[in-house]
């Protein structure tokens, strides 16, 4: 089972963590993982991640933090609507911390509005999919794929977001089933 705890920061969609859990039930579903959507949080936990000159929390902290609440899911996502960031980066979507399988992801700049465009629901549902499923990966064992279709090509930008499609390829599939039995056959670290 996969944990999606929503963080709230300035105010998540519920419609679109709805129908986040949904798509990630589906297709996490071909691996024998379902997702269960955990009760929201506030953002109040997490404000010793924030650095107030940069305006942005520091993604690994969030997720380190999440870990402590992971119980026994194989894995747990948080997803947050404020700015994240990681030592010598601008910025992130998410970060995983596989050995603690959990992960983070933020809305914040997969937000077509942050881009001075107008809202597009169907648009930031997508990408944040995308985001989703590609920090799972990385919880779930994968790295960086080199397939620029692949959901586990790295995004440098929103323009890399938006062009890699939300599934793994065939490769990187290959991969997580194997990693994703060892896990539940419980052979993994629990």
């Amino acid at each position: 089972m996969i944990g999606l705890l929503p963080i709230k920061g300035y105010g998540l969609p519920q419609e679109l963590i709805e129908d986040l859990k949904r798509n990630l039930d589906a297709y996490f579903g071909e691996f024998g993982l379902n997702v269960e959507l955990m009760p929201e949080i506030d953002i109040k936990p997490f404000l010793d991640s924030y650095n107030e000159l940069r305006g942005q929390f520091l993604a690994s902290t969030m997720a380190y933090r999440i870990a402590r609440v992971r119980g026994d899911f194989k894995a747990l996502l948080g997803i947050t609507d404020v700015d994240l960031y990681e030592r010598g980066m601008n910025f992130v979507f998410g970060v995983a911390i596989p050995p603690l399988r959990s992960a983070i992801i933020s809305i914040y700049r997969l937000d077509p509005r942050f881009y001075r465009k107008p809202y597009n629901y169907e648009k930031l549902g997508e990408r944040t999919l995308k985001e989703a499923v590609h920090e799972l990966g990385h919880v779930f064992g994968l790295p960086h794929c080199p397939n620029p279709k692949c959901v586990m090509h790295f995004s440098n930008s929103i323009f890399d977001t938006d062009f890699k499609g939300w599934r793994f390829c065939e490769k990187c599939e290959e991969k997580i089933k194997y990693n994703i039995d060892r896990l539940t056959e419980g052979r993994g670290n629990d």
